[in-house]
């Protein structure tokens, strides 16, 4: 009799082993589920950034455009190279600026107003743009609003929306500069602004 028990306890035991699973197989099911223990590959990155670029509006000021059947269209090559250089600088009505009002160029890469005239960034990875750039810099300068990410220089100036992306996560940062990395590089010295006594 005793043996007969020993042996349903024994099938028991065995059965019910099999039927959970580990801790560590458990520990890493749930680290597969909350993303932990996977790596995000650097297409999914890009493809992160690339969509986060779009819906953030960042082409609405920093990509070029040119007047097509439905108004502005992006020029592609020249995508998120910012003011063209050679392009050349219009003048404001300065009169409006004084009374407090702003005015853009007409493809958005310019902007003036009580602050002087802005000019959208190269956000290329060429040497011009952020092709030299750390992570480090484009948070402090997406988030903070440093020029340039730098301490101790100018705060990025209106119309850039940096307290808007003030509470980005890191992850979002590292995807956008990961995309900004990835794409073609535009040669273009965007002009420095000016100040409200040059207008």
């Amino acid at each position: 009799m005793k043996t007969k028990y020993f042996i349903l306890a024994l099938i028991c035991s065995v059965t019910l082993m099999f039927s959970f699973p580990s801790c560590s197989e458990e520990k890493s099911k749930a680290e597969t589920l909350t993303g932990k223990d996977t790596a995000v590959s650097d297409a999914d990155r890009i493809k992160s950034g690339e969509y986060l670029v779009q819906i953030m509006g960042c082409n609405d000021c920093h990509s070029p455009k040119k007047m097509g059947a439905n108004g502005p269209e992006l020029i592609p090559e020249l995508m998120l190279s910012g003011y063209p250089s050679d392009r050349p600088i219009v003048t404001f009505d300065s009169k409006m600026i004084k009374t407090g009002f702003a005015m853009f160029y007409p493809d958005l890469t310019a902007a003036a107003g009580p602050w002087g005239v802005s000019f959208a960034g190269n956000l290329t990875p060429d040497e011009t743009g952020i092709g030299s750039w750390t992570e480090e810099q484009f948070t402090k300068a997406i988030t903070q609003g440093k020029f340039k990410g730098m301490d101790g220089g100018r705060m990025l100036l209106p119309p850039m929306p940096w307290q808007g992306f003030s509470k980005l996560k890191s992850e979002d940062i590292k995807n956008i500069f990961a995309y900004l990395k990835s794409i073609k590089p535009v040669k273009n010295i965007v002009p420095a602004p000016v100040s409200p006594d040059k207008l």
